[in-house]
């Protein structure tokens, strides 16, 4: 069953074209990498799917509907930049997603920060960027959404935590429910995609299950992806 569709998807900023004509379909209970290089309109697309940014031609489609408030109900987007407040506590962030959002799990999010050893009642200005991070991931994962859109979620943070926030992602979603991840960190995310989609100057590349790529290939994501993408 899919949960997002594309058809002929555009969008331009006057005269540069940041994604052409990209037609898709994103099942359900998968977790799909948005991969390309820097520039190449994966943070539009996701902005696009959020319902931040509107098509300049073409359509989208999210469980059965165009982006607006009933989807935004049951997608959740991390962004790629820190955007809550740095004078709020932790737990008052918790507190706000708690009434904002009815699929809110707070128990789940209390749960990952004494994990990550982050204390509720410190302050966003106090934090390394890394730390604020996974404060908005853990904020995210906490949702029962249909639909989870991640832009470059383990590009801020170290290595050792790295592991723990791809695990809490693949355990902290819906089975019926979808992830895009758009990163360049590609050999780190590897392990846990089902399907890649390659996007390349605007245009989409490939997409592939990760399944087929090492039979027909007879390559890891990442190294294909360096093949397709090599300067």
């Amino acid at each position: 069953m899919t949960i997002l569709s594309t058809k002929n998807l555009t969008k331009s900023y006057g005269k540069k074209t940041a994604l052409s004509q990209i037609n898709l379909e994103i099942s359900r209970g998968r977790i799909i990498g948005l991969l390309g290089p820097n520039g190449s309109g994966k943070s539009t697309f996701i902005k696009i799917a959020a319902g931040l940014l509107v098509p300049t031609a073409g359509e989208i489609i999210i469980d059965g509907q165009p982006p607006g408030v009933d989807t935004k109900a049951k997608v959740s987007y991390l962004s790629e930049r820190t955007y809550l407040n740095d004078w709020m506590r932790v737990s008052e962030i918790i507190a706000f997603f708690e009434d904002f959002y009815a699929d809110f799990n707070r128990i789940k999010a209390e749960n990952m920060l004494k994990d990550l050893n982050i204390n509720p009642d410190d302050r966003l200005k106090t934090m390394s960027k890394g730390t604020k991070e996974k404060v908005q991931l853990i904020l995210v994962m906490s949702r029962q959404a249909e639909l989870y859109l991640l832009d470059e979620p383990i590009g801020g943070v170290d290595p050792a935590a790295r592991d723990y926030i791809l695990n809490t992602i693949i355990t902290n979603y819906k089975e019926e429910a979808s992830v895009i991840i758009s990163t360049h960190l590609i050999a780190d995310v590897e392990q846990i995609l089902d399907d890649i989609i390659f996007i390349n100057q605007g245009e989409l590349a490939l997409s592939s299950s990760v399944d087929e790529i090492r039979e027909t290939h007879n390559k890891s994501v990442d190294g294909l992806f360096r093949e397709v993408f090599k300067c």
